[in-house]
C-alpha cells in the first residue's frame, strides 16, 4: 500500500483551482469540492504550511501518534477557543495539553486566521 500524506484544505483549494484553470471546467463533484474549499478556507497553501510547521513544533514535547494529522486538522479548523482545541485532542488517549500549550496553539492560529 502506498504511503500517503496529509494535505490541508488550503492545498486542496490550490490544487483544484489550478486544475480548474488548466481544464477550463471541472466535473461537478470536483467543482463542488473546490467551491467548498474556497468558501471554508481563508488560508493560502503557504500560510497553512507555515501554521502546520508551527503546530508540529508546539506539539514536539508530547507523545502523539500522528502529529502531522493533528496539525493539519488544526490548520483546517482554525480553533479560536480552548474548548475547540481540546475537542481536537479528545480522542487521543493519554494526551493532556497544558493550558499554556493550548494558548500557544490559539496564538499560532490567530496569526493566520
Amino acid at each position: 500500500m502506498a504511503e500517503g500524506k496529509y494535505v490541508s484544505v488550503a492545498e486542496v483549494k490550490e490544487l483544484l483551482t489550478a486544475e480548474n484553470e488548466r481544464r477550463g471546467e471541472l466535473i461537478p463533484s470536483l467543482r463542488a469540492a473546490m467551491n467548498t474549499a474556497i468558501e471554508t478556507c481563508p488560508l493560502t497553501k503557504d500560510q497553512a504550511d507555515e501554521l502546520i510547521a508551527k503546530i508540529i513544533d508546539i506539539l514536539s514535547d508530547i507523545s502523539l501518534a500522528d502529529k502531522d494529522a493533528t496539525a493539519v486538522k488544526i490548520a483546517d479548523t482554525l480553533p479560536r477557543f480552548p474548548s475547540e482545541v481540546r475537542a481536537i485532542f479528545a480522542k487521543e488517549r493519554g494526551v493532556t495539553l497544558s493550558p499554556e500549550m493550548i494558548q500557544q496553539i490559539i496564538d499560532a492560529v490567530a496569526e493566520y486566521a
